[in-house]
């Protein structure tokens, strides 16, 4: 990505890439939080992911240039590392180890998708918001003297839609995790401070 590619900035709210894009580049986060975020046709947007600092977006693009299924959009300001997805792709086929990271993104959102569809019909938005802190503090978290911080990227109503739940559970389900001592929270800031709590209401 460093060979190939170049350093751009995305200021809040503007896409890296729109659904039904070609998929013509690759996206290495630097700095920043994307949303990854899915329209239907009536025009109803969902959160599928967030991704941040280290994070590939666009991997499909390597393999076809079909077009994307989602959208990408900075939260805040973003740094990436743009680079065409055809010029990946001739590295990974002459290197095996590129080849093998790429399969393992690809793997793991599969994975993360799968678990997201049993959430939806089997959870209660308490789990299902338990279980978005913790993906979020497990990579994004910063240890404090309090527990681990998160720089919460997301509004409420984005949390919501990310949980697939309504704006008002959402922040019901934050209260109640408030109330148990798994996490406290400030202006888009969440410290986990109870970990086992969050993983018991995770049901983890």
């Amino acid at each position: 990505m460093r060979e190939h590619g170049v350093r751009r900035t995305f200021r809040r709210g503007q896409a890296l890439f729109s659904q039904g894009d070609i998929g013509e580049r690759v996206f290495l986060v630097e700095d920043g939080w994307v949303t990854i975020r899915s329209s239907s046709p009536e025009g109803d947007e969902m959160v599928l992911n967030v991704r941040g600092p280290g994070e590939l977006l666009g991997e499909m693009s390597i393999l076809d240039h079909a077009p994307r299924s989602a959208a990408a959009v900075a939260v805040g300001d973003v740094t990436a590392l743009v680079a065409p997805a055809g010029a990946i792709a001739r590295v990974i086929a002459t290197d095996a180890d590129a080849a093998n990271d790429v399969v393992r993104v690809l793997l793991e959102r599969l994975r993360q998708s799968d678990v997201q569809r049993l959430e939806f019909t089997v959870f209660t938005t308490v789990t299902r918001v338990a279980r978005r802190l913790l993906a979020l503090a497990e990579s994004f978290g910063e240890p404090a003297s309090d527990g681990i911080r998160v720089d919460l990227p997301l509004s409420q109503e984005e949390l919501a839609s990310w949980c697939g739940s309504s704006r008002e559970a959402t922040a019901k389900a934050l209260r109640t995790l408030r109330e148990v001592g798994a996490i406290t929270t400030a202006r888009r800031t969440v410290t986990v401070t109870d970990e086992a709590e969050l993983c018991r209401q995770a049901r983890l």
